[in-house]
């Protein structure tokens, strides 16, 4: 089986900062990678290559077994590679369904949509409800209400079906549970499983070893810039995934 996404020798500098040291990836299709490290370690700056949001100064990049050449997070969504980031990257005065077609809104038909650029509303709440009852968020009432008026795990809810309906091959999620509640997050853990389960891939960003424990079916150990190890959750221990992590322990040699 090959990766959907194999990064290789992917380096990045900041002035004398290596924030990649020639790292490798794989993510394979269908499964959930989840990928740990220490602050500092490189994990967001990976992420951002993947995604689109920094441009590598050296490796490649490849998408289904084509090397791509994101130059902006733009590129990485329009050839199905969706991220959720920790922030959220939500308008909370705008209502749900605006927020699910942040900067991808469906025009009416005809000449209203071509000509006077207006917005086929009834068409996205539509496409919006479904999505949310697709994934189960059956507690969100009205389509229309402003993001802010939601609960912390709602929000992940509506920012993890937005990518779900869009994100056609690969899922990216940014500590998708970092602010929640005991309660919200079992949520939030439900629909990364649920989304699993329609067959696309994610890779989750996490420092909650439970979490990553109870989902993840590889976990891709970051360490000084580069990928340490890969270990199998059912194999290891989390107090061997701290411990290889933070260099307390060596990591397992590869097969």
């Amino acid at each position: 089986m090959e990766p959907i996404i194999r990064a290789t020798n992917l380096v990045k500098r900041y002035g004398k900062v290596t924030a990649l040291d020639h790292c490798d990836f794989e993510l394979m299709p269908g499964e959930i990678l989840a990928v740990i490290g220490d602050n500092g370690a490189g994990k967001s700056t990976l992420i951002k290559a993947i995604s689109g949001a920094v441009t590598p100064d050296e490796g490649e990049v490849q998408l289904e077994g084509q090397t791509v050449h994101f130059r902006s997070p733009i590129d990485a969504r329009e050839a199905g590679i969706e991220t959720v980031y920790q922030t959220l990257a939500m308008s909370p005065a705008l209502s749900i369904a605006d927020n699910m077609f942040m900067g991808r809104e469906l025009r009416k038909p005809g000449w209203r949509g071509k000509v006077l650029k207006q917005l086929d509303r009834r068409r996205m709440e539509e496409f919006a409800r479904q999505k949310l009852n697709d994934l189960g968020l059956m507690t969100i009432q009205n389509i229309n209400q402003a993001v802010e008026t939601l609960s912390g795990g709602q929000r992940q809810g509506v920012a993890v079906a937005r990518a779900a309906a869009f994100g056609s091959k690969v899922i990216i999620l940014d500590e998708p549970t970092a602010a929640l509640g005991v309660k919200e997050s079992r949520r939030v853990l439900e629909l990364i499983l649920d989304v699993k389960s329609r067959g696309i891939p994610i890779i989750l960003i996490s420092h909650n070893m439970p979490h990553v424990f109870e989902v993840a079916d590889r976990i891709h150990v970051h360490r000084l810039g580069k990928r340490l190890c890969v270990i199998d959750p059912k194999q290891h221990s989390m107090s061997d995934a701290v411990a290889f992590m933070t260099g307390a322990k060596e990591p397992p040699v590869a097969a």
